[in-house]
């Protein structure tokens, strides 16, 4: 490996790693909607260059976790910003109608994954040790599979590129909502979500899936500030 390869390479791996700390500081609530994020605290905050500060950043707000304002640099998405409802709206068109197509094109292997992926949703602990009020990423992966196989059973992979694309672009929002909301009953409305399903019930899935929907958008409205 030659001398530059290295350095590019070097580089790479400390952008990946600023990126991820400045992602994860987000999505903890270490920066509070509405914060700026300034390229010279951050660079000075982990002691590297401000290109790679700003590398980070524009990942970031390509991800919709951060907003890159004109002669004004970069800020954490504000509560009052329209794309959350906007996106809530998507979602709530676009994820009943997909699953009353699953549910009426699924087969037993889809089945068997939607009770496989809901057991483990229902087994990972909400909340990492030492991560406050923030869900873990193990229980955000697991959520994100369990309703995204809710859906395959649709057989439209361009149904599901959309579900992947707003479920990425609504992450923050949902973490957000769920820091808002600490006495929803989540376990509750997932395990009726997989029972109605598996029980073919569209009309009431799909009932519940909107409401689903609705409930984590609600918790965004109205509320300008939050609390670190």
């Amino acid at each position: 490996m030659t001398t530059h390869t290295a350095a590019a390479s070097g580089k790479q791996m400390l952008s990946e790693q600023v990126y991820t700390r400045l992602r994860d500081a987000i999505m903890r609530g270490q920066h509070v909607p509405g914060a700026a994020l300034k390229p010279q605290d951050l660079a000075k905050e982990q002691g590297v260059s401000l290109a790679v500060v700003r590398e980070a950043l524009l990942r970031v707000v390509g991800e919709g976790l951060a907003d890159r304002l004109p002669n004004r640099g970069f800020a954490v998405p504000a509560f009052s910003d329209r794309r959350w409802q906007e996106i809530a709206e998507a979602r709530r068109t676009i994820e009943p109608i997909m699953l009353r197509m699953s549910i009426e094109r699924g087969d037993v292997d889809w089945e068997a994954r939607v009770r496989a992926t809901h057991h483990r949703l229902a087994r990972t602990p909400v909340y990492a040790e030492g991560e406050g009020d923030y869900y873990s990423a193990e229980w955000a992966e697991a959520h994100r599979a369990f309703h995204r196989t809710l859906l395959e059973g649709c057989g439209n992979a361009v149904l599901l590129e959309t579900f992947d694309r707003m479920w990425t672009a609504s992450e923050l929002a949902r973490r957000w909502s769920a820091h808002r909301t600490p006495g929803r009953d989540g376990i509750t409305e997932h395990r009726r979500l997989e029972e109605t399903t598996l029980a073919r019930d569209a009309d009431t899935a799909a009932e519940l899936l909107a409401r689903h929907l609705t409930l984590t958008a609600d918790a965004l409205t109205d509320c300008p500030t939050m609390d670190p």
